[in-house]
C-alpha cells in the first residue's frame, strides 16, 4: 500500500485512540467525584460496550499500518541503534506494543469479569502515558 496512504489511516486511528484514551483520563476521571457512583458506572458501562465494539477496528487500522510503515523502514530498524531516527522508532514501536499489550490485558480481565474500576483506571493512565511518548517520539523523530 502506498505510504501516503499508510501514514493517513495510522493518524487518523491514533487520533481516535488518543482522544478517546484522553477523554477517559482527562474528562471523565475530572467528573467522577461530581456525579454520583452509580451513574458513574451506567456511563463507564455505557462507553465501555461502545469502545469494545469500535476499539478493535480502530486499533486494527492503526497497527496495521504501523506494521506496513515500519515495513517501509526495515533496513533501519534492522539496526536500531545506527542512528537517531532508529532509537527513536524502535522505542515508539515498543511502546505501541506496550499499548497493545494493555489493551489485549483489559479485553481478557473484561470477559473473564475481573475488570474492576481500579484497573481500568490504572491502564488508562498507563495508556495515557505511553501514548505521550510515542507523540513526543513522533514529533522528535521529525527533526533528527
Amino acid at each position: 500500500m502506498n505510504y501516503s496512504v499508510l501514514i493517513t489511516l495510522h493518524l487518523f486511528a491514533a487520533f481516535i485512540f488518543v482522544g478517546t484514551v484522553f477523554f477517559e483520563v482527562l474528562m471523565l476521571e475530572g467528573v467522577r467525584k461530581q456525579v454520583p457512583r452509580e451513574a458513574m458506572r451506567q456511563v463507564e458501562g455505557a462507553i465501555g460496550r461502545r469502545a469494545r465494539r469500535i476499539m478493535p477496528w480502530v486499533l486494527l487500522v492503526l497497527y496495521g499500518a504501523g506494521i506496513g510503515m515500519a515495513w517501509h523502514y526495515r533496513t533501519v530498524l534492522a539496526h536500531p541503534l545506527d542512528s537517531t531516527f532508529a532509537t527513536l522508532l524502535t522505542l515508539k514501536i515498543i511502546l505501541a506494543l506496550s499499548v497493545l499489550g494493555h489493551f489485549i490485558t483489559a479485553m481478557v480481565l473484561g470477559t473473564k469479569g475481573l475488570l474492576k474500576t481500579r484497573y481500568v483506571q490504572r491502564i488508562h493512565i498507563s495508556v495515557f502515558t505511553h501514548m505521550v511518548g510515542i507523540i513526543v517520539l513522533a514529533k522528535a523523530m521529525l527533526y533528527m
